[in-house]
């Protein structure tokens, strides 16, 4: 009974956490005392992550509450995730909205504390679901919820953004709906019960009394709608445009763990249809997302103008990239997928978080507008600088690593032809965003032409308050490059466990 209570606690503990923050931001407001309320719970479900994972490493899987709660090595690496990502970017919220109300831009920052939160909680609630019903509301709300977030400035084009954000989720999470309702009628046919016929762990042990022409049904309607939450063509035209038009920290949750979340359950989908009809099927899908999701990216990255756009294209070649690791799905490619998550969740949380910085000071999006950032404003362009060689994969940053292992992965599956065409399309979205960058970085210090923006003064610099937790973000993604010790244990479990 003890044992119960203390496992149940465990698994409530990062939901409820960001909850009593969302509260105390509801009633209190956003104050001095209630700055750093979000980083403190982030730190809680990180806590918490690394609890349920050392849990896990010891006995195993963890099941409470009838088993609508449930953590294995897969769930408890996502906790991990989330929790750092979140404290990186909830630490750098207090100075990006100070300087956001200093300049008059719109937006209630008691608002923004308590829906972060909310959105911190409703990722923590997906990670952690037992029943694909449960984690398919928890995604619900995330949409919910993000969507107050991306209009937060209540411009028209934030509000737009918001909008279109709402319709094509809402689309793709009704399709998941739909795969859901027909995944539960086949598994209510094959004999489970109504408590474990949306059970993952309990489909996959029967899942070859699961009838195959409705498993197949099940599986097409839940990848496609699982991917549009995930960023994945054909449903990601939300993303551009989302991602641009929110604050940069909720930018860098939305695409350093929303998009891993999403992505989660597809993995969970995808191991009850390979047990149930092998794994061809599913395989045939996620290539075919990766590689589309890639060729779009790279295309539009070609001829991107605005960095925040930029950055969020380099997310869909990232999820592109991770369909296709999802797609091999042996352990070495499964383990380099989520390491592969963890390192792009570390540094797009930087570059986006640094770019919300860079648009502060610059007052434009526009790539063409800034010219000899590295001159101009040192800090902020090495910061963004490292941000995007991360992003490109280039060491000793972890997503070399983890794009290796993805590189290996496929060829030792007889696969080479698909994932030659994915790093090739990596290759031109590679080009692309160093095209890009250099050109703010190094290109001539320019005066803007007539009825452009004027450039903010060259003295603005950045705080010791918001370099640091770029800096942590950068040595975390550098580090996991480096050795992956810590959570070698954990990406071995999940890796297997994913198969």
């Amino acid at each position: 009974m003890d044992r119960t209570f203390a496992d149940t606690a465990l698994l409530l503990l990062p939901i409820a956490a960001p909850l009593l923050a969302a509260a105390v931001y509801a009633v209190a407001g956003w104050r001095r005392a209630t700055a750093h309320l979000g980083t403190a719970a982030a730190a809680v479900i990180l806590a918490s992550g690394i609890a349920v994972a050392v849990s896990v490493a010891r006995n195993g899987p963890l099941t409470t509450l009838g088993g609508w709660l449930h953590a294995d090595a897969l769930s408890a690496f996502l906790l991990l995730v989330i929790g750092s990502v979140a404290t990186l970017a909830c630490a750098a919220s207090p100075a990006y909205l100070a300087a956001e109300h200093a300049a008059h831009e719109g937006g209630s920052r008691r608002r923004y504390g308590a829906l972060v939160s909310c959105f911190l909680a409703a990722m923590c609630l997906g990670t952690l679901a037992g029943n694909l019903g449960l984690a398919w509301i928890a995604i619900e709300a995330t949409t919910i919820v993000t969507a107050f977030l991306v209009g937060h400035h209540h411009t028209r084009a934030a509000l737009e953004a918001a909008w279109k954000y709402t319709v094509i989720c809402s689309v793709g999470i009704a399709l998941a709906l739909l795969g859901i309702v027909v995944l539960y009628d086949a598994a209510r046919h094959a004999g489970l019960s109504e408590a474990t016929a949306l059970n993952p762990a309990a489909l996959t042990a029967h899942a070859r009394a699961l009838d195959p022409a409705v498993t197949r049904m099940a599986t097409a309607f839940m990848v496609l709608g699982f991917g549009a939450k995930a960023g994945l063509a054909p449903l990601h035209a939300w993303l551009p445009d989302a991602h641009s038009q929110a604050p940069a920290p909720v930018s860098a949750l939305m695409s350093g763990v929303l998009l891993a979340v999403a992505f989660t359950q597809i993995l969970r989908v995808k191991q009850i249809a390979d047990a149930a009809l092998g794994p061809a099927f599913s395989r045939t899908l996620l290539l075919i997302a990766g590689l589309a999701t890639l060729a779009l990216a790279a295309l539009l990255l070609l001829a991107q103008r605005d960095y925040k756009r930029m950055l969020a294209y380099s997310s869909m070649e990232h999820m592109g990239l991770i369909a296709v690791a999802a797609a091999i799905g042996t352990r070495l490619a499964l383990a380099a997928l989520l390491l592969h998550i963890a390192g792009h969740g570390l540094a797009k949380t930087v570059a986006f978080t640094a770019s919300g910085h860079l648009l502060q000071a610059e007052r434009t999006t526009r790539i063409e507008q800034i010219r000899a950032l590295a001159t101009r404003r040192p800090a902020l362009a090495g910061i963004l600088a490292a941000a995007l060689l991360a992003l490109l994969g280039l060491p000793p940053f972890s997503l070399f690593a983890s794009e290796l292992g993805i590189a290996r992965a496929g060829f030792a599956a007889h696969l080479g032809i698909p994932v030659a065409a994915a790093f090739v399309l990596a290759l031109v979205a590679f080009a692309a965003l160093a095209r890009h960058t250099a050109s703010m970085l190094l290109g001539d210090d320019e005066p803007p032409a007539a009825g452009e923006p004027p450039k903010a003064a060259a003295t603005t610099r950045l705080s010791l308050a918001a370099r640091a937790p770029l800096i942590t973000g950068l040595t975390a993604v550098a580090a996991l490059g480096v050795t992956a010790w810590p959570i070698n244990t954990l990406l071995s479990l999940a890796a297997q466990g994913g198969r």
